[in-house]
């Protein structure tokens, strides 16, 4: 949007506030001279917008009296689109100004959208975990939203991550964005587990008749991310670190690393365990390099030479050699969190 046209709206919203405003005024609050406020009336007037100019010392521009903006004109896929943008604003600073906009562009939504929306924003969780978003069709978002806010099962077509497909009924206890995804949580009548459902892996989806009691104090952000971290892969290392468990858990994040208390002998530093799984093992030792505390690997053996060859490297880069040596300590590239049943 063009910055005139940005500012003929602007003009139109502070209108809309009520009173009469000032030629002086507007223009001072638009950023522009007083010339181009009349414009930007004539713009609005052969938009069919009835504006009424006030003469006399304290006259200016207002709106007809009763006059309303219409519905605003927006398809299914564009309001989930700014309502998703406006949701993950509330991270951040802008939080307030987030909520504002979100509150206006409720009022001018059809009745029929505003209602499915609500359902969106009610049931709606964010993680903290920014990566690329992966495409979910507008209808199954909406949809599943809809049958989470209500308590009723859906019907769902699933391809899992196999590229197996299957037909099976799920009790949606909550929905989350993590790592530019929408996963699903809900109890799956095939296996009567609890389980997460990617959103774009669903092809179809139908809300049935009947409800369900869903459990007291569920959270689904905490359940997704111990999921994730406790996903079947190839390698499973379990490792021995010096300090609290809230020391520790501040160091790994949930979707990498499950910690666990240990019992140590009285007046002894405390340990914990940590269990990590993953794919491949070359992330893993610059992680415990960098959590700064004595550790101990219990398995796998391969975890054990993968540390060494760390500690070799770093410390051939640390040597005296006048030439400039890059030394490659890899990386987390593969974390399990990028992987999901």
């Amino acid at each position: 949007m063009t910055r005139p046209t940005t500012r003929v709206l602007a003009m139109l919203e502070l209108l809309q506030a009520g009173g009469t405003h000032t030629v002086g005024e507007l223009a001072r609050r638009l950023g522009v001279d007083e010339r181009t406020v009349r414009r930007y009336v004539t713009h609005l007037t052969d938009l069919d917008i009835p504006i009424r100019s006030v003469r006399g010392r304290y006259g200016g521009y207002r709106l007809a009296p009763g006059y309303r903006m219409p519905p605003l004109m927006l398809t299914d896929d564009e309001a989930v689109a700014v309502l998703l943008g406006l949701l993950t604003s509330r991270s951040t600073t802008a939080a307030h100004a987030a909520d504002s906009a979100t509150a206006k562009l409720r009022r001018v939504l059809p009745q029929r959208l505003t209602a499915r929306l609500d359902a969106l924003m009610n049931t709606a969780e964010f993680t903290t975990d920014p990566r690329p978003a992966v495409a979910v069709e507008t209808a199954v978002l909406l949809t599943i939203a809809e049958a989470t806010r209500e308590h009723r099962p859906v019907a769902i077509g699933y391809t899992d991550r196999n590229g197996q497909r299957s037909a099976r009924t799920v009790h949606p206890y909550g929905l989350v964005a993590h790592s530019g995804r929408w996963y699903l949580t809900g109890l799956d009548s095939n296996s009567a587990d609890l389980r997460q459902f990617r959103l774009d892996r669903i092809t179809e989806v139908t809300i049935l008749s009947e409800t369900f009691a869903p459990p007291i104090e569920f959270e689904p952000t905490a359940h997704l991310l111990s999921a994730l971290a406790t996903a079947g892969y190839q390698h499973e290392a379990s490792i021995r670190v010096q300090g609290t468990l809230t020391q520790v858990r501040s160091l790994l994040p949930a979707t990498i690393a499950t910690v666990h208390e240990i019992s140590t002998p009285p007046d002894t530093a405390p340990w914990v365990r940590v269990l990590i799984r993953a794919e491949q093992l070359d992330w893993i030792p610059p992680v415990l390099a960098g959590l700064d505390r004595p550790f101990i690997i219990e398995h796998p053996d391969a975890l054990t030479d993968a540390v060494r060859a760390l500690g070799r490297r770093l410390t051939a880069a640390a040597t005296s050699d006048p030439k400039p040596t890059v030394v490659g300590v890899g990386g987390p590239s593969r974390r399990g969190s990028e992987h999901i049943r």
